[in-house]
């Protein structure tokens, strides 16, 4: 895929994350995750280190022991084995980059 809207298809209503491929490599995966209003994914440990960039709206992440109120155009890197979550105040589309599963 050569051109990608961030912005197009985008849908709320399943009340769970919604996920669309941007870009997978042998080195890294780029997806597009909408997130509704309310949901609450409770910290856990993923075994990839991810990017987050926040396109639309608002959430809090954590991160760690640590929580962050992020917004359009803030981001925040997880380290691989981190506890990471997230609440969402609003609406949220997240443009994320994470290295491949290391079980793969």
């Amino acid at each position: 895929m050569d051109v990608f809207s961030y912005l197009s298809d985008i849908d709320f209503s399943t009340g769970r994350p919604v996920l669309k491929n941007v870009f997978s490599s042998p080195n890294f995966n780029i997806v597009r995750v909408n997130l509704p209003k309310g949901l609450n994914i409770d910290p856990h440990p993923e075994p990839n280190a991810t990017f987050f960039l926040v396109i639309e709206g608002s959430g809090i992440f954590t991160r760690g022991t640590e929580t962050f109120e992020m917004h359009k155009n803030d981001s925040l890197f997880i380290k691989a084995g981190e506890i990471r979550g997230i609440k969402c105040l609003e609406n949220l589309v997240l443009l994320g980059t994470r290295d491949p599963d290391p079980k793969i």
